[in-house]
């Protein structure tokens, strides 16, 4: 099975996207990972990579889709894979069917809200990189790392009013290619319910998702 998962940053896309991987035992391909990759390695590609991108500049279509392409032509890949991270636009999305077909899109439709309350919650040491949530997973002494002791602290881009406007963007980019998407047959939406939410709980549980997107795999 061949799946894209789309939703908006602090969705979970990445997480639930390693969780169908495993139980499906079909790569996670991020096209952020594949890119990081090919600077770590300083191969050609790598290297041209690495100036467009300390110039601030996207790196262009074609670039990643032949690096994507190289990565699904692995043996890993010849039952299927899920795609993180792209396609983003409808050209992307143009480009992608190009090289291969995609079987389902999964689009995980988290309110605003809840984004805005996770990432806020989110922090980081600043001294090893470990990555903490107050409300999911929260240190065991305030302001403290668990492993270090270094400091935490929150990262500029997961501030309230940056969060809101990363959301605007992803919005203005994203409905047309869900609507492309849909058009097509391939979309299946997993909704978040605040009523699906255990009262000791301050997040909708992992494992609950999980299900909801296993069941419309497995429809």
């Amino acid at each position: 099975m061949k799946i894209v998962i789309l939703g908006p940053p602090g969705s979970g896309k990445g997480t639930y996207a390693s969780r169908i991987s495993e139980r499906l035992g079909i790569p996670h391909i991020s096209t952020g990972d594949l890119l990081r990759e090919e600077i770590r390695n300083q191969t050609e590609t790598g290297k041209r990579i690495e100036s467009i991108m300390n110039k601030g500049d996207l790196v262009p279509d074609e670039v990643v889709i032949s690096i994507l392409k190289n990565r699904i032509s692995k043996d890993d890949c010849s039952n299927g894979f899920i795609l993180d991270g792209f396609p983003r636009t409808i050209e992307q999305a143009k480009k992608l069917e190009e090289i291969t077909s995609i079987d389902v899109v999964i689009f995980l439709d988290v309110p605003d809200w809840v984004i805005i309350k996770r990432l806020t919650s989110r922090r980081v040491c600043e001294k090893c990189g470990a990555i903490y949530n107050l409300l999911t997973n929260p240190p065991k002494q305030e302001e403290l790392c668990d492993k270090c002791r270094g400091r935490l602290v929150q990262r500029e881009d997961d501030k309230e009013e940056v969060i809101r406007e990363r959301l605007k963007i992803y919005k203005e980019k994203t409905e047309l290619i869900i609507r492309y998407y849909k058009d097509k047959g391939l979309l299946k939406t997993v909704e978040w319910k605040k009523e699906d939410i255990p009262e000791e709980e301050q997040d909708m549980p992992l494992s609950l998702m999980l299900e909801k997107i296993m069941s419309l795999l497995n429809a």
